[in-house]
């Protein structure tokens, strides 16, 4: 059996570097507590293209070797978006106990027991290492628009699943073989499944995922660890290989407001016939999301901060009001109401008023016709504003003032003898 540390998306960047380095370097003091033999990072290591010189930089750089002191560490390459190639590279060069690979490249890479990796010189082993401790196969993030290039963009998505497939099931036989000299195989990917939750609770479903279930364990891996879906979760599969575990590992910390489940990192044991995975919960922030439908009500707002603690979290106040009340909201007193908050997010959403114009209306002779042709483009029963509109055309000002008052007076009277 082997004992593996699988992180993932760590996004280390100026806007997310708090809380990436508090949750990563608490991961790895649990991960070398527990006594970890390996540690997989499976991809968005990075949020985006990183300086050097920057403190993203450099305090990524000091926690990998700080891993990489403990173990042997396997880093595949992510999104391009959040690591543009060549990102990892230096990761190569740390100089710690224990060597980095950076798997940037589809192929497999075997644990030797002196804690150094064995790199395939192809797309898979062609013979298996003597004496490995278990192997790997790597599936860093397919470049699309390469494939879109080769098939045309309407097919690519569609493509890039069939192709993944087939390599998958192409690694089987060196499973079956590793299995065979009692060495552990697992997986490592970035991508969607077809069917997952993201952080925010929406299935993940369409033609444009990488993976499905069924093509992970066709690749017979005891153990498929992924990447790039912020939210933990796992699928199993019992058959004639033993038992099989596809997970995710989520993000390293909460990134956004409104993500659901515990943030952390996986603590894997895998051997020939069964792989286990335990969710290590890291100190990631708590976030709380306050939603209005209308304006926001302070009283209401009262009772929310105190049916739940605020302090020291990050807070998101959501509103929907219209256009002519948008000024009516009170900012400061919102942000006065949650001041223990470790942060107050105000997001307001004004609905714009809405002015329907009546096709042709300009062309019209008469007033009236006007009058009609707007109250059918709004829906409005014109019955009313006709007669309104014959009264001002037909009467002087001081016989409309003297009629209201008169109809004002009639009613106060008859109502006068019932109040007093």
């Amino acid at each position: 059996m082997v004992r593996i540390a699988h992180f993932s998306d760590l996004h280390y960047g100026p806007k997310n570097l708090i809380e990436a380095d508090r949750c990563f370097g608490a991961a790895i003091d649990m991960a070398m507590a527990s006594g970890v033999q390996a540690a997989v990072l499976s991809g968005d290591s990075t949020d985006h293209a990183l300086d050097l010189h920057s403190p993203a930089a450099e305090r990524l750089v000091a926690q990998v070797r700080r891993l990489a002191d403990h173990c042997p560490v396997l880093m595949l390459q992510g999104t391009f978006s959040h690591e543009p190639p060549g990102t990892l590279s230096i990761f190569k060069s740390l100089g710690g106990r224990y060597p980095v690979h950076v798997a940037d490249q589809i192929g497999q890479v075997a644990l030797m027991p002196n804690g150094c990796w064995q790199v395939s010189s192809s797309w898979r082993f062609d013979v298996l290492p003597d004496g490995l401790m278990a192997l790997f196969s790597c599936v860093p993030t397919v470049n699309k628009a390469a494939v879109a290039a080769t098939v045309g963009a309407g097919a690519a998505a569609e493509a890039v699943g069939e192709h993944l497939a087939v390599l998958l099931a192409g690694f089987a036989e060196s499973h079956r073989r590793a299995q065979a000299l009692t060495v552990p195989s697992i997986g490592v990917s970035h991508g969607t499944v077809f069917g997952c939750m993201s952080e925010h609770g929406v299935p993940m479903a369409g033609f444009d995922h990488e993976f499905t279930t069924g093509a992970l364990f066709a690749a017979e891996a005891q153990a498929f660890m992924l990447g790039h879906i912020h939210r933990h979760q796992a699928w199993d599969c019992e058959g004639r290989h033993g038992q099989q575990r596809i997970a995710y590992a989520g993000s390293i910390g909460r990134f956004h407001y409104g993500e659901d489940g515990d943030k952390g990192w996986l603590l894997w044991e895998v051997d020939t016939s069964s792989a286990v995975c335990t969710l290590q919960p890291t100190p990631a922030r708590r976030t709380v999301d306050i939603v209005f439908d209308g304006k926001p009500d302070l009283d209401s707002l009262r009772d929310a901060v105190a049916q739940q603690d605020v302090a020291g979290a990050f807070v998101r106040v959501r509103w929907t009001v219209a256009d002519e009340d948008r000024h009516e909201v009170n900012r400061e007193a919102i942000q006065q109401v949650l001041g223990a908050a470790a942060e107050v997010k105000l997001e307001g959403r004004i609905v714009p008023v809405v002015r329907t114009r009546a096709a042709g209306i300009s062309q019209l002779s008469s007033l009236e016709q006007k009058v009609v042709a707007w109250a059918q483009a709004t829906g409005v029963q014109d019955a009313g504003l006709l007669r309104c509109l014959d009264e001002l055309v037909c009467s002087q000002p001081q016989e409309i003032v003297g009629r209201i008052l008169e109809a004002k007076c009639s009613s106060f009277g008859d109502g006068g003898n019932e109040a007093f």
